[in-house]
C-alpha cells in the first residue's frame, strides 16, 4: 500500500489552490480555510491497496474494518491503518542441522514452505508477527517429522514426508488465518562415513543380485546340456550332426588350420561307424 498516493496528493493540491485562491483574490476566508484544511488532511484520509493487499482499520484502538483492494477512506486522527497483510502465495525456507532420525542418524534436511493469508482479521489480531512464528512452526515441525521417521523412509519416501509435514503445519498455522498449500524437502544430507557405508551396503546387495542371477543362469543352463545329453544318447545321428556342424563353424575362420584325428572323421560317416562297431563285436 502507498500511503502518499498520487490522485490523494493531486487532490490535495486542488484543495489548496483552491482555497489560497478563495483566500487571496476573492477574500472568502469562510470557505477558503475549509479547503485548506480539506487538502491538508486529504492524503491521510484517502489510501489505496494493491489487489492483493488487505488494510487493517483500527479505530480508536479497535477494529474497524477490513479495506481493499483499492481506494478507501479513513478518517485522520482517529483511524489508523494497523498493518498490510499480503494475500499472495509466499515461501519460506527452513532447515534442520544435526536432527536425528528414529534410528538415531544425524542428517541435515533443507525444505521449502509454500504459505498463504486467506484471513487477513485473524493474521493481525492473533499473532504478533505470523511471518516469524510460520518460519519457527515450519522449523519444528520438521525436526519432529524428522525424529519420528527412519532414514531409509525419509530417503524413499520424500513425499510422504512433504505430505505430513503439510499437514502438521497447517493444523499449527490454521488459527492464524494462514493455509499451508505445500511443503518441499529439497535435500537431506548424511555424514560422509555413513555415505560409504550405504554405497558399500548398495555394492553388495548389487553383486549378491547379480550371483543370485547367474546361479539361476547356469542351472538353466545346465538342464538344456541334461536334455541335449539325454536327445544325443537316443539319437547318435544327432551327435555325429552336431559335430559336423561345429567343424562348419570353425571352418569359416580364414586362416585356420584344422587337425581331426582319422576316428573322428570315421565317426562322422554313419555306415563306417556301424562297421566298426560290428566289426569291433565280432572280434
Amino acid at each position: 500500500m502507498r500511503r502518499a498516493n498520487a490522485p490523494a496528493i493531486l487532490l490535495a493540491g486542488l484543495f489548496l489552490f483552491a482555497g489560497i485562491f478563495c483566500i487571496g483574490i476573492l477574500r472568502l476566508f469562510a470557505a477558503g480555510v475549509p479547503l485548506i484544511i480539506l487538502g491538508i488532511l486529504t492524503p491521510q484520509s484517502l489510501l489505496i491497496a494493491d489487489q492483493w493487499e488487505k488494510a487493517v482499520v483500527l479505530r480508536l484502538g479497535r477494529l474497524k474494518a477490513i479495506r481493499g483492494p483499492g481506494w478507501f477512506l479513513i478518517v485522520p486522527f482517529i483511524d489508523r491503518v494497523a498493518v498490510i497483510i499480503d494475500q499472495r502465495i509466499q515461501t519460506t525456507e527452513i532447515n534442520a542441522e544435526q536432527a536425528l532420525t528414529k534410528d538415531t542418524v544425524p542428517v541435515g534436511v533443507d525444505a521449502i514452505v509454500f504459505w498463504q493469508v486467506h484471513d487477513a482479521e485473524r493474521a493481525a489480531l492473533e499473532i504478533t508477527d505470523y511471518m516469524r512464528a510460520i518460519q519457527r512452526v515450519a522449523q519444528t515441525s520438521l525436526r519432529e517429522t524428522i525424529g519420528a521417521s527412519l532414514l531409509s523412509t525419509l530417503l524413499a519416501e520424500r513425499r510422504a514426508a512433504d505430505e505430513r509435514l503439510k499437514e502438521v503445519i497447517g493444523k499449527k498455522t490454521a488459527e492464524w488465518g494462514v493455509s499451508c498449500l505445500s511443503v518441499e524437502i529439497r535435500d537431506v544430507a548424511i555424514p560422509v562415513g555413513l555415505q560409504d557405508a550405504m554405497s558399500r551396503q548398495a555394492q553388495a546387495e548389487r553383486e549378491k543380485e547379480a550371483r543370485i542371477i547367474l546361479g539361476s543362469a547356469e542351472a538353466a543352463v545346465a538342464e538344456q546340456f541334461l536334455a541335449a545329453a539325454r536327445t544325443y544318447a537316443g539319437e547318435p545321428a544327432a551327435l555325429q550332426l552336431r559335430a559336423m556342424n561345429i567343424i562348419y563353424e570353425t571352418t569359416k575362420e580364414r586362416g585356420a588350420t584344422i587337425l581331426m584325428p582319422t576316428a573322428m572323421v570315421d565317426a562322422m560317416n554313419p555306415a563306417v561307424a556301424a562297421a566298426l562297431n560290428l566289426a569291433s563285436g565280432t572280434k
